[in-house]
């Protein structure tokens, strides 16, 4: 990049970014390299079983596993987007990504994750309905229903991609093309621009402040409700299964939106990179492996779905 007479960087723009990742030794970029991998096969290995089993099940065709089928695919397209490409970084030495490939990462990676907090809300507010009102629950969440509020979750998803990826491209890119960062992610290519970034902090604060609080009061007041309603349940044995299904769900939500709370919704999460990193590779990679784990082990009627299946393949 040429520079100005009076010594600044000249906005030329950008047709790569390099991807500076995680600094260290060549043994520390191998041992990183072995936990990206053993988290990301985690991930597709745990979800490829959570769809394969719902698909497969009849006994598992209801709205609940309906959107956990559609978690599931979230959680593994979310770490698709980020670690193979972070995979083959760790022993490149260029670690390029072109201007559009970055831009196509973030749009995707917002888009994912937004969705997905919108989805845990759904999940929410569908064991809401199935506790406590389980007469309506036939009617209100019917499959057309169900459909629409998975379409609903990545139309929302949808438009906060496209505001943070337009606003944070729209930028000129004129300090350095270096990211520091494994993957394409606002903040840290906020800090490479060389022009005003409030109104794009401002955006990132508000949309995914307001998404992250707006959901999170949606599965808190669900499970106030759900809460009162399980205690006056005469059955132990029925308070026990809702107890079981619903603190799956509220050990996944609570890992999901902490994290993104840290990392999105907080005023100076933007001066965090550091932190941003590790953080980072909880909700991208750690938490997408954990969900399965959680809602398989935690619930007995997927393990039951798990054992019915074994034989058939087994006898094939």
């Amino acid at each position: 990049m040429a520079p100005h007479r009076d010594g600044n960087v000249s906005a030329v723009p950008l047709q790569e970014f390099v991807l500076e990742g995680f600094e260290g030794s060549l043994g520390t970029q191998a041992l990183l390299f072995a936990v990206f991998l053993a988290l990301y096969l985690g991930t597709v290995l745990g979800n490829l079983t959570m769809i394969v089993v719902i698909t497969l099940d009849a006994r598992l065709h209801s709205p609940m596993y309906f959107f956990l089928k559609n978690l599931s695919f979230l959680d593994l397209c979310y770490s698709s987007v980020i670690a193979p490409n972070a995979l083959a970084n760790f022993f490149s030495s260029s670690k390029v990504i072109t201007f559009q490939g970055c831009a196509t990462q973030l749009f995707f990676f917002s888009l994912l994750g937004t969705t997905e907090a919108f989805l845990l809300a759904v999940m929410a507010y569908d064991r809401f309905m199935a506790i406590c009102s389980p007469l309506r629950y036939p009617i209100t969440m019917c499959p057309s229903a169900c459909f629409c509020l998975v379409l609903g979750s990545y139309c929302g998803g949808c438009l906060n991609s496209i505001v943070q990826t337009a606003s944070t491209f729209s930028l000129p890119f004129c300090s350095s093309n270096h990211i520091d960062h494994f993957f394409c992610d606002v903040t840290p290519l906020l800090r490479l621009a060389c022009a005003s970034t409030a109104i794009n902090e401002l955006l990132l604060f508000g949309l995914c402040g307001l998404i992250i609080v707006g959901t999170t009061l949606l599965v808190l007041v669900s499970y106030g409700y759900i809460t009162v309603t399980i205690l006056r349940m005469q059955s132990g044995a029925g308070r026990h299964k809702v107890f079981s299904t619903c603190g799956s769900h509220m050990m996944a939500v609570s890992l999901f939106y902490g994290t993104g709370f840290v990392m999105y919704a907080q005023p100076g999460a933007v001066e965090s990179m550091e932190q941003g990193k590790v953080v980072s590779v909880f909700y991208t990679l750690v938490i997408p492996m954990l969900n399965p784990l959680i809602y398989s082990l935690r619930n007995k009627d997927v393990k039951e779905a798990l054992g019915r299946l074994r034989p058939k393949h087994t006898a094939t």
